[in-house]
């Protein structure tokens, strides 16, 4: 028993820790920010103010996890971002494919967890900041309201990915909020006048059928007059969760220390529209529906930007500038939202995409005036144009595993975040980035100690796609629809097609490009040929192109027609190949072509997008010659995806045990073997509510084995759903080759392997 006299006054309990980097704010951008760092071999602490991991892609807020794949609805293909946030979303397609925001807040937890060298602080809230001098905080300090406890938190360096950037804020990093003029960065977006308005919070709510009708009675603050919102007529008893992402407002308000007034008329609003939905006599189809959950705080968009050495614009997003000090990417649209939100007449949002991925330069990711402090999340330095495309979950997380690994250079070079930006050391920062599973458009990884790119590669088959067999569905033409094949210098091709035409009708072939050889935009028209097709089923449609390619590119094969035309699919699905439908993806876009007004800088283009699978069928062709790009010296390219070629070693569709050997021509030490497979980087992968039908990406090699010149296994996977496997040896082995033996997927996709690496040392460095 414990008994306390009075006393004048009380201490709370204090606890003082220290550590190399310290990540304030527990959303993707702070998790994958430390797992990273701490993977380098950093001490981190992870500050998180609510009781999970994940922020708006966790339970609480329930918002998808996407990025530069844009659900399908842009032309950026295979463009998921990579690292953690990659590993992160393969794992929970693989474990929860049905999207529930319960397994992604486990998941991200485990993953952290994971990490010995990460202290996770949950329910803690950073409110000061001391500092050593005007530009260097020396600590913050934090409160953890469960167990009544304090924390004062040193380290050399900090990162700030606390959505609202407290740390930035109290420390006196420079920032902004709303948006700039037109003139200012000269973005044809951006209003004529600066402005304070802001993208406002969302909340969501979800519906669940008990199977017997339930009745509701709406609490007295919902809104009673559900037409002062002047969309009213869009909801409906099906949709639910962030499928009403246009739940807004707050924008017009201080979206920081009016958050709690926003989140009570989101309340409002929410409970109003279910009101509306049970008892306005609309839906009788909601009769037995009932509400199974309502967020308890709102998910933000926007509310301080801070600046670092660059701020990121609208022409660095739709011309894909270059930067040397490119650290990630993205690829969302640039996506801004009325202030009013929803209670705006205007649409819910304004999206204009660009024609591929464009680079985020480090020079983003660190505050311009306070020399220890690295900026995560949707802080990052941008203009407002800008990040209406970098805010997305995914993107962010990428950049912020750019600064876990950023600190750890700083950390083992005794630097401060701006050192990192001089060449050489912006070389290393981009070698460990990209042999962490992280993509950098246009920066390939090349490495002197990587033992693979000195060794013969030898392997069993290499494919040569000559035909795509008729053995899938047939498909109307009532959308153009295209081949998406990747082609060599000196390419011609010459393609046969299968048809069923129930009337007479012409078939329009065109041979297309992209005018930037990396992007997937076939803005480029390069032949037309126009076939008349008599009634008939299985016909062969030929067409032999006169254009030579003159670089490694993707070519598009376009077919324009009519529903009386039906084109035979294949049920084969290869690495680096897919069918492309001329469609809106209404999620994303208005119409199948974007056509902006004149004078705001956007692109006008078509967008040619797959479709999720099962549907998504390869065309059914024959190819003369046949295509060759998916050979073995794709494997020490550096390049871990397609891009501009397929950049994967793929196996005959017949060979019966694919198989690479590495030989050298005198014995090697090996400690260390990476393979990088293939997790189809076009799948969004949207991590709830969505719901998808297979859980291992079907391109995914299922088993592989490991063994030296004697024949000796050094390691093996029999149940493989995740892309990057790095094997430490228990001991460095003496040889002079290395086989790798794979297991096709399916008789319909074959083996193919991105990457081989080796080391000396079981580090890799």
């Amino acid at each position: 028993m414990l008994v306390q006299p009075p006393v004048a006054s009380r201490a709370l309990t204090q606890k003082n820790l220290t550590a190399d980097l310290v990540v304030i704010g527990g959303g993707l951008a702070g998790t994958c920010c430390a797992i990273t760092a701490a993977r380098a071999g950093l001490r981190v602490v992870l500050v998180q103010d609510r009781p999970v991991l994940g922020g708006n892609a966790s339970s609480e807020v329930r918002l998808w996890i996407l990025g530069a794949t844009s659900h399908l609805g842009n032309n950026n293909r295979w463009a998921r971002e990579g690292g953690v946030i990659d590993e992160i979303l393969v794992e929970n397609l693989f474990r929860n494919p049905e999207g529930n925001p319960l397994f992604v807040d486990a998941l991200l937890l485990e993953k952290v967890l994971a990490e010995p060298n990460v202290t996770l602080l949950l329910n803690t809230a950073v409110h000061e900041v001391t500092k050593r001098d005007a530009d260097t905080i020396e600590s913050v300090r934090a409160f953890c309201a469960q167990n009544s406890t304090r924390y004062e938190l040193h380290a050399p360096l900090f990162c700030d990915a606390s959505g609202d950037g407290i740390v930035g804020f109290l420390a006196g990093a420079a920032f902004r909020v709303g948006a700039e003029s037109r003139a200012e960065f000269g973005e044809g977006f951006a209003p004529e006048r600066a402005s304070r308005e802001l993208l406002g919070h969302s909340l969501y709510f979800y519906s669940k059928d008990v199977g017997r009708p339930v009745q509701f009675t709406a609490p007295s603050f919902a809104l009673k007059d559900i037409t002062r919102i002047p969309r009213w007529r869009q909801f409906n008893a099906r949709e639910h969760g962030c499928k009403l992402w246009w739940i807004e407002h707050g924008g017009l308000l201080d979206t920081v220390h009016d958050t709690e007034r926003i989140k009570w008329e989101l309340w409002q609003v929410v409970y109003g529209l279910w009101h509306h939905i049970k008892n306005s006599g609309q839906f009788p189809e909601a009769a037995n529906l009932t509400l199974e959950w309502i967020g308890h705080i709102p998910g933000k968009r926007e509310s301080r930007r801070f600046e670092g050495d660059y701020l990121l614009r609208q022409q660095d997003i739709v011309e894909q500038r270059e930067h040397a000090d490119a650290v990630a990417h993205g690829g969302w649209a640039i996506d801004l939202h009325p202030p009013e939100g929803v209670f705006s007449p205007q649409p819910g949002c304004t999206q204009w995409h660009a024609k591929g991925v464009y680079q985020i330069p480090y020079r983003c990711l660190y505050s311009r005036n306070i020399t220890n402090l690295f900026l995560a999340g949707r802080i990052l330095s941008a203009t407002h144009v800008a990040f209406g495309s970098t805010r997305v979950m995914a993107t962010v997380a990428q950049a912020a595993q750019a600064v876990g690994l950023a600190a750890a250079q700083c950390h083992r070079e005794r630097l401060l975040p701006r050192d990192l930006t001089a060449l050489a050391r912006m070389v290393e920062l981009q070698r460990r980035l990209l042999r962490s599973g992280q993509c950098i458009p246009g920066v390939p990884l090349a490495e002197e100690s990587d033992l693979a790119r000195q060794a013969t590669l030898d392997v069993s088959s290499e494919l040569k796609l000559a035909e795509f067999p008729a053995d899938g569905p047939a498909l109307p033409l009532d959308d153009a629809w295209a081949m998406l094949l990747p082609v060599r210098a000196g390419t011609t091709l010459d393609v046969t097609i299968f048809a069923d035409v129930a009337a007479r009708a012409e078939l329009r072939i065109e041979l297309r490009q992209s005018s930037r050889a990396s992007n997937h935009t076939p803005d480029v028209t390069l032949e037309q040929h126009t076939q008349t097709l008599a009634p008939g089923t299985g016909q062969a449609v030929r067409c032999t192109f006169a254009h030579t390619f003159q670089e490694a590119r993707y070519a598009f094969v376009c077919f324009f027609g009519s529903p009386a035309i039906r084109l035979h699919t294949t049920e084969r699905r290869v690495t680096g190949v897919l069918s492309l439908c001329h469609r809106a993806n209404l999620a994303v876009a208005k119409s199948a072509t974007q056509s902006p007004p004149a004078g705001i800088g956007i692109d006008t283009f078509e967008f040619w997008t797959p479709l999720r699978r099962p549907e998504g069928r390869n065309l059914a062709l024959r190819l003369a010659p046949p295509l060759d790009g998916f050979g073995a010296a794709h494997l020490t390219n550096g390049i871990d995806r397609p891009t501009f070629q397929s950049n994967a070693w793929v196996a005959d569709f017949a060979d019966p045990a694919p198989t690479l050997t590495l030989r050298w021509p005198a014995p090697q030490t090996v400690a260390r073997v990476e393979l990088v497979f293939d997790p189809d980087h076009d799948h969004p992968m949207e991590s709830v509510l969505m719901g998808h039908p297979e859980r291992r990406m079907p391109f995914l090699v299922p088993r592989y084995r490991v063994l030296d010149a004697d024949g000796r296994e050094l390691a093996r996977c029999d149940e493989n759903h995740q892309a990057r496997h790095v094997i430490v040896l228990p001991q460095p082995v003496r040889t002079r080759a290395l086989r790798i033996e794979l297991t096709a997927p399916s008789p319909e996709i074959p083996a193919a392997l991105f990457a081989v690496r080796c080391y000396a040392t079981a580090a890799g460095d």
